[in-house]
């Protein structure tokens, strides 16, 4: 067998390919420009028009790139971009760390101030595996709704501080809306902060604690339409996720 890629650490968020069964690191491309003056308040969303292929966003590649906004990557590269969303920790944490470690494939997890408040060294365990943490706001508003400068920078500024207080270090600047609610003006308020804004191309209903999917709906979903240059939301929450991730990764592997 061939050897295995190199995985290296980067600034936008950690990728994984399938080539030949091993992972390898990857930076989300630059996009075209072009100019977007809606401001309305908008609920993410996508529309899965062919399995295998890239869905089609609320909003293109070109109208989200100007506020350095992402969804997906334009690409035939069998490369996708693994996050989890992190709002509290219920305990399915550290088998989904267990998992990624075992495939030495590293992710981002976009982090509430609660994670950051109840859970340090689950926060400190996923820095020193190699995985990114991202800002996912302080108390998980609709950031849609809050117009001054001052509110946003609130929530963002929350979670930099207790992450710089966990770690010692300074995160990096990705953000996630909370539940996908965003705003063109919100959208540049992140930018102005000098953050990235990531949405997903893939997820699915994972985030009911007490109404998971099963493993075979999971995999319906991760399985059939995933794609080149897919960003994949799943929740750490999920029990769902901790149980299957470990063969999940290997069957992305295998594709």
């Amino acid at each position: 067998m061939k050897k295995c890629k190199k995985i290296t650490a980067l600034l936008v968020l950690f990728a994984f390919s399938f080539s030949m069964g091993h992972f390898t690191a990857k930076t989300i491309q630059t996009f075209s420009n072009k100019t977007v003056t809606a401001s309305s308040p908008e609920n993410w969303g996508l529309s899965f028009q062919e399995n295998g292929k890239v869905p089609v966003g609320n909003a293109s590649f070109d109208e989200l790139k100007q506020y350095d906004a992402y969804y997906a990557e334009p690409t035939k590269e069998k490369v996708l971009y693994l996050t989890f969303d992190a709002g509290f920790e219920n305990g399915n944490t550290s088998a989904i760390l267990d998992a990624l470690k075992k495939h030495k494939a590293p992710a981002t997890f976009f982090v509430v101030g609660n994670f950051l408040k109840t859970s340090p060294d689950l926060v400190k365990r996923i820095v020193n595996e190699g995985h990114i943490v991202g800002n996912h706001t302080l108390n998980h508003p609709n950031m849609s709704k809050l117009s001054s400068k001052e509110e946003f920078q609130k929530e963002i500024y929350g979670v930099e501080d207790l992450y710089k207080k966990i770690t010692k270090k300074t995160m990096k600047k990705l953000y996630r809306a909370p539940q996908g609610k965003y705003s063109t003006q919100n959208l540049q308020m992140a930018k102005d902060l000098g953050y990235k804004t990531f949405f997903w191309s893939l997820a699915y209903v994972d985030w009911y604690e007490n109404d998971q999917p099963t493993k075979e709906e999971a995999f319906d979903k991760l399985l059939k339409r995933i794609h080149p240059g897919a960003i994949v939301l799943l929740h750490s929450t999920s029990s769902t996720n901790a149980q299957i991730l470990d063969e999940l990764l290997t069957k992305w592997e295998e594709q």
